[in-house]
């Protein structure tokens, strides 16, 4: 069997261009700043809007919102209503969000692992930055004077 020639339409490289527009889409919902919180919060079991709040730090009311109405949608969380007073709303992982669970998961676990590494390589890159701008600023004085 032989590989496929790079740049051609059986390439690997073009096959995930093929996919990348499904990817990006997926990855528009689940990669955004909170959504891989709450799927993680409710892989505990089901939760109410006010618990959810209160423990994602620095999330607003607005975007929590938003963030549950996109999850819903997506077919990620179903929200169910309850009919008291006061009304109790509770949501919940559906099957499909339950499977997110385990690469949720796996990312946890890699940036755990790596996170020194990940901590050493910024810094490394910001001392870099720190004094090509130094120097770029002494030639700009230099070249002034």
């Amino acid at each position: 069997m032989t590989t496929p020639q790079e740049g051609t339409p059986m390439s690997p490289r073009n096959k995930s261009v093929q996919r990348c527009p499904a990817v990006r889409e997926v990855l528009n919902r689940v990669g955004d700043k909170w959504s891989v919180q709450i799927v993680a919060l409710l892989g505990d079991g089901p939760m109410r809007f006010s618990e959810l709040r209160r423990s994602i730090e620095g999330i607003s009311q607005r975007m929590l919102t938003l963030t549950l109405r996109g999850l819903e949608r997506d077919g990620l969380v179903t929200r169910t209503v309850f009919p008291e007073i006061p009304p109790r709303v509770d949501y919940e992982l559906t099957r499909l969000g339950k499977t997110l669970l385990t690469p949720i998961q796996g990312l946890a676990e890699w940036a755990e692992e790596y996170r020194t590494s990940i901590q050493e390589a910024r810094e490394k890159f910001d001392s870099s930055a720190k004094k090509k701008l130094s120097s770029q600023q002494l030639l700009k004085r230099s070249s002034v004077g």
